[in-house]
């Protein structure tokens, strides 16, 4: 099998071809993500020659956020993945273990992951929805789909449903704030803490900041 500096710079070579207009699934995107799941995989134990390949790939296909298939893209990313890897002529014992990893990353999807390497990369994913790059991200997305940042009259969804299809700042309470209680590993359960806090004290600045 190829050495993992330079499979690394096959699949991201790859990656950088694949590349959507999507800014929140960007290259950088999947860099942090291939560095989160490195370093969940290294202590919790799981196999780097799935969970690298996986992480690389997890978004080489990715549809829009309001596509209304949506929730295929993590499906159809493990099958292009597949096929790209026995381009390069992956070792096949690893194959399906990258594709069952990939294909449980998504929320959308609502797969289950059943391997310690798909729970590594689907923590990993997840983790960077939160903390200060989460909420770059969210304000990335909602900017993209034109909705307002908050609700005019109940910002922080204290008297309301969430509905972050129409306001951004919903997102936070509909998804964000419950991400951390996904989680598999300990390590993703106590970095979500600290994110989680920091998105919480963000949003205490903001609730100051449109009060004055």
């Amino acid at each position: 099998m190829v050495r993992m500096e330079a499979l690394e710079e096959i699949l991201a070579a790859y990656v950088e071809q694949q590349m959507t207009a999507d800014a929140a699934h960007d290259r950088q995107h999947i860099e942090r993500v291939v560095r989160t799941a490195r370093q969940l995989a290294e202590v919790e134990g799981a196999d780097l020659a799935v969970v690298i390949p996986a992480a690389w790939l997890h978004d080489c296909v990715t549809l829009p956020k309001n596509a209304p298939n949506r929730h295929e893209s993590s499906q159809l990313a493990a099958a292009e993945a597949v096929r790209f890897l026995r381009s390069i002529a992956y070792p096949e014992q690893y194959l399906d273990g990258i594709a069952h990893a990939i294909a449980a990353h998504s929320f959308s999807a609502g797969i289950a992951p059943t391997t310690l390497e798909a729970k590594v990369v689907q923590d990993a994913d997840r983790l960077d929805a939160l903390g200060a790059i989460g909420v770059a991200r969210c304000m990335m997305v909602g900017g993209v789909l034109e909705r307002p940042l908050y609700h005019l009259t109940d910002p922080f969804c204290q008297t309301r449903e969430p509905d972050d299809l129409t306001y951004t700042i919903d997102h936070f309470y509909r998804k964000l704030f419950k991400i951390g209680q996904t989680l598999h590993t300990a390590a993703a359960r106590a970095e979500a803490q600290r994110r989680s806090a920091f998105m919480q004290a963000f949003l205490d600045q903001l609730a100051h900041e449109i009060s004055l």
